[in-house]
């Protein structure tokens, strides 16, 4: 068995674990991500004389063998090149290959057909002049050492059975710290993935057709301003309200069932109770009205201030029920929440989760740039509070915006008369394409002297505003009803019943696969 220097990990302010040879290594590892790793690499960085964990990174085991070698030189280099960013070069490093056998397959087998991925790992390291302690393969509950010089005196060539779960000095200081492992990679994948039954798949998807008909045209009509898109941005946002308030009160009335012996059976029976639970308070049309909006960017971001305080959990666990509601073929959209549901784990101290659920938003979009950025800095141990920060600043800014405008005397007053007028201009418009645009500034013109003369007390300042505001609602109402409203109606139904039905196109004027792709993130 090859000696490896004692691995040390800190919980909280305990003291360091001393983590001596293979199996203790194989029994760490689940404590290091936060859940059991299935057909992942995991490389971890060693520190120091006695061999500190540091940074590691994971990726999933390509099934073709030609890509091992490219993929064996990303991961050394991002992993020594990150700690040295962070200020420490590894001092080594030990690899993970885990990995269950396949139809037929033994875990003796999977470690003989991972071999030379191992030694890709361990030449890629010793480029760049980082050793490789170990490197293990994890499969069928046994694991098997690719570094040992004798398997045949130290190691069984037919594997070590890995420790009994919770029984281990690791599991034991985990368990004091009060971390946990939450499943496999697997379990956590798909709770965020769509999985339920047939029909209400059918259904999911009839309500995404629907939506998107009306939806998607007002996203992509005209720019950021006009009225259609902010009418579809305030619809979202208020749905969203409604369903954070409804998912809080649910937690509430559940907290007292689970003292009694119905609410302990609902805690054992998993997460996918919770999941069935989270999906029963919100219906299909709720959710394609969702997920279609936020498809605009200005509308996530909105969204994306929900993280932190009594508002984050109910938060989570509804972009994780969104997200399993884009279902084919929908799957691009899944973006969106599965990136807010990053974020608001990452800001609240769920880094495993975090990680996961950004992972397959680049999975979903992989040019999604929102979920890009926040996967980097995720993986590379930055503070989320430089984030929250910025939409606190950008929250208070509106709040204070919009009370403004209603403290303004006879703002609300002008507001109404402003919206009558557009409201008769476009009733007087609907016979033909109505006045040209000279026309309607001559009006705005004339209306503004009229105004200007009733409230000459007020200041000018004051005054130019809500003359350009008037101004730009007129024109913003003028061009969602000859170009949005026309768009409108160009939306098709499937050409069969049984046919597979085409997602429009995505608002965020996003491609994805082989037809390329732009930002939209």
């Amino acid at each position: 068995m090859t000696e490896i220097p004692h691995q040390r990990r800190t919980f909280a302010a305990s003291q360091p674990i001393a983590l001596r040879g293979p199996a203790e290594l194989a029994d760490a590892l689940p404590f290091m991500l936060g859940f059991h790793p299935s057909d992942s690499i995991v490389l971890v960085a060693l520190h120091g004389e006695h061999g500190r964990f540091g940074g590691r990174v994971r990726v999933g085991i390509p099934s073709s063998p030609r890509e091992w070698a490219a993929l064996a030189g990303c991961l050394a280099e991002c992993l020594v090149e990150g700690s040295a960013r962070r200020g420490e070069r590894p001092d080594g490093i030990v690899g993970f290959l885990c990995q269950e056998p396949g139809r037929g397959e033994t875990g003796r087998w999977v470690m003989e057909r991972l071999r030379p991925l191992a030694q890709s790992l361990r030449v890629a390291c010793g480029t760049l002049d980082v050793p490789v302690h170990e490197v293990l393969c994890i499969s069928d509950g046994l694991y098997f050492s690719y570094c040992c010089p004798d398997n045949s005196r130290c190691c069984s060539p037919d594997g070590t059975p890995l420790a009994l779960s919770g029984t281990s000095v690791m599991a034991a200081s985990a368990a004091y710290a009060g971390l946990q492992v939450r499943g496999t990679l697997k379990d956590l994948e798909a709770r965020l993935k769509p999985g339920g039954p047939a029909a209400d798949a059918a259904a999911q998807r009839a309500a995404l057709n629907d939506a998107a008909a009306v939806i998607v045209p007002r996203i992509l009509d005209g720019v950021s301003g006009t009225l259609a898109r902010q009418e579809t941005r305030d619809t979202t946002l208020a749905l969203l309200h409604r369903l954070v308030e409804r998912f809080a009160e649910a937690s509430a009335a559940e907290a007292p069932a689970e003292r009694t012996g119905a609410g302990l059976a609902l805690l054992l029976s998993g997460p996918a109770r919770e999941d069935a639970r989270d999906d029963a308070l919100i219906s299909p049309d709720e959710a394609a009205t969702l997920v279609l909006g936020l498809q605009d960017r200005d509308t996530r971001d909105r969204a994306a201030e929900w993280m932190e305080g009594p508002e984050a959990a109910p938060a989570l666990r509804i972009w994780s029920a969104l997200a399993r509601r884009c279902v084919a073929p929908y799957e691009e959209y899944a973006a969106a929440p599965l990136t807010l549901a990053g974020w608001v784990a990452w800001s609240t101290g769920d880094t495993p989760l975090a990680r996961v659920a950004l992972s397959l938003a680049l999975e979903a979009d992989p040019h999604y740039l929102f979920a890009r950025l926040l996967h980097q800095a995720c993986n590379e141990g930055l503070d989320p509070e430089s984030l929250r920060d910025c939409l606190r600043r950008e929250r208070d800014a509106r709040i204070a915006v919009e009370q403004e405008r209603q403290e303004q005397p006879g703002a609300r007053d002008r507001e109404a008369e402003a919206e009558a007028e557009a409201e008769a201009e476009a009733d007087g418009d609907g016979d033909g394409d109505g006045q040209s645009v000279d026309q309607d500034q001559d009006q705005d013109q004339d209306q503004d002297q009229d105004q200007d003369q009733d409230e000459g007390s007020e200041p000018a300042h004051a005054d130019d505003r809500e003359r350009a505001l008037r101004r730009a609602r007129l024109i913003a109402r003028r061009n969602a009803r000859q170009a949005g409203l026309r768009k409108a109606g160009s939306a098709r139904p499937p050409a069969r019943a049984d046919a597979a039905p085409k997602p429009p196109k995505n608002p965020t004027g996003r491609r994805t696969g082989r037809r390329g792709a732009r930002n939209g993130g």
